[in-house]
Order: structure tokens, then sequence, then C-alpha cells
């Protein structure tokens, strides 16, 4: 299959357990375990493929068991897997994360395989398999902030990604500072929830809007701020800040509802949406998810 979209960063196995109770530090509740294809990346990707895009990973799978069961999943969903890194040496990365009904509880990723891939994951950007630098790739690129600073700092001045259409989400608020290097990049438009906004801006906003407003001072050129069931806010610069409402749902799961909402923002735009649909469907997206409306 020929891509119409590269998604780079963490693809992994997604292990979470859910509980309907609220849960506190050192709580021991009854509730589900499951195991499922995630990661940033992965998590974008499958919900592009739910809309239709041929999305290609670019990312680190160890030739172990689960990296050969995680690379047959990820085919089966109908994502391009021929550009993926795969080390004989490096394991599967894993993510653990614990949700109770007052949301998530706690999380560990542990995507140190993709950081110690570093720039190898990228060389079908640069050795014609998907372009070089006199013909880079100019389709977009979803991004996600699982690579290192030092790698998100190359590509931020790399002429492989100079005509892409770049969209770029931090994988969590301890990761969001790594993103600075990207926040002024001229093609990059930036996802981000409220926390992960005021650390980008330095920032102590209490609404997306605000947050929205702070970030493009600071030199963004286009950002989208989610803040959970309060009013979401997309921001480009000379054009302003716009307000989106999440629809009111129950919530029953919570990890990958950001990757979600980037997903369909990305797939209304390229379907010629304005920046008020855009933004409502995303939010109608995410929103679906999160109330567990569509399939793990």
């Amino acid at each position: 299959m020929t891509p119409d979209i590269l998604c780079i960063g963490s693809v992994l196995w997604d292990i979470i357990g859910r509980s309907p109770t609220a849960m506190r530090l050192g709580a021991d509740v009854p509730g589900r375990i499951t195991r499922l294809p995630g990661g940033v990346a992965m998590n974008i990707a499958m919900t592009l493929r739910r809309f239709g895009m041929t999305p290609a990973l670019l990312t680190a799978i160890g030739r172990d068991a689960e990296g050969e069961e995680l690379t047959h999943s990820c085919e089966r969903l109908g994502l391009v897997t021929a550009h993926v890194y795969r080390s004989d040496d490096l394991p599967t990365d894993r993510y653990m994360a614990i949700e109770g009904a007052n949301g998530l509880i706690a999380a560990v990723a542990d995507a140190h395989s993709l950081e110690a891939a570093g720039e190898k994951i990228l060389r079908p950007l640069a050795d014609g398999r998907l372009g070089t630098e006199a013909t880079p790739w100019s389709g977009p690129i979803a991004l996600d902030g699982n690579l290192t600073e030092a790698l998100l700092a190359e590509i931020a001045a790399s002429p492989l990604f100079s005509a892409a259409d770049l969209r770029v989400a931090p994988a969590s608020p301890g990761k969001a500072g790594r993103l600075l290097p990207l926040l002024t990049h001229p093609s990059a438009t930036l996802y981000v929830n409220l926390e992960e906004a005021n650390i980008l801006a330095r920032s102590d906003c209490t609404s997306a809007s605000a947050a929205a407003e702070a970030l493009l001072d600071r030199g963004a050129g286009r950002v989208l701020v989610t803040n959970g069931g309060e009013p979401a806010a997309e921001g480009t610069r000379d054009r302003g800040v716009i307000e989106g409402h999440p629809p009111p749902v129950l919530v029953t799961r919570v990890t990958g509802a950001g990757d979600t909402f980037m997903a369909a923002h990305l797939v209304a735009e390229r379907r010629g949406a304005d920046r008020h649909t855009a933004l409502d469907e995303a939010l109608r997206a995410a929103a679906t998810y999160v109330s567990g409306d569509i399939g793990a």
C-alpha cells in the first residue's frame, strides 16, 4: 500500500487496567486488564485508518515475540509497516496505565527502545523510499513527543521535513518540554492539553483559549488546546483563537483520547472543513472515544 500520511513515534503494547471504581493511592479494586496495540503514533494511525486514510508507521519495534505479534496486529489493522525499524537488540516498548472512575490514576511509559533507535527510524525519509533531502515528503506527518529532545530538535531543522504538513503531539505532560524546538516551526500544528500548553508557554492559564493565546505569543504558528470536558481552543497566527465545546458524555476511558482528537481534526481538514467545523468534529470524535462507543 502507498501511504498518504506518516505517523512517527511510539508503537507499543498498551497494558491498561480499568475499574469503574474511583481510586486513590494504594487502592486494590476489581476491574479489567487489557493489552492492545498503542502508543501515540499507533493510536493516531488507527484513528486515521478508521477514517479511510492509509498511514505508514515510522518507529522501532523489536524482533522479539512481542514485536512480531505487534507488527502482525498493525498489518491486520491496515497500517503500512514496511518502513518500521526492526531491531535485534532492542525489546518492544510497552506502556502501562491504571484508570478509575476518577480518570487516569498513574501510568508508566517504557519507550526506551524508540529513544535508543533515534534517527534510524527516519532513514526512509532520506534514502528515497519516502523522500530525500532534494525531494522531501510533502504530505502530512503526525509526530509524537516520545522521541528524544535531541531528535526532535534535529527534525525541527531538517530539510527532510521542510515540505511536510507537520502535526505534533506530546506523549505526556512530562515530555511536553521536548517539543520546544518545534514550537516555532513554520509548518507545525501543535496539539496539547491545558497542562502541556502551560509547560510550553511557561504560563499558568486556566482556560484553553488563554493558553492558545499564550502559545501564539511565544511564537507558535498554530495550536490546538484541549481541557477535558471544558471548552477547547484552536489558535492560528494572524487569525486569532476560536473555541469549541466538547459534547457531554460519560467517560469510560481516557488513554488515547488526545490522539483520537488529533487524527479526527486532521481528517476533517483534509476533507476541506473550516476551522470551526474541524474543531467540532475532532471534539465529537474524542467524546465518542472516551464514552467507549468505538472499539478499543
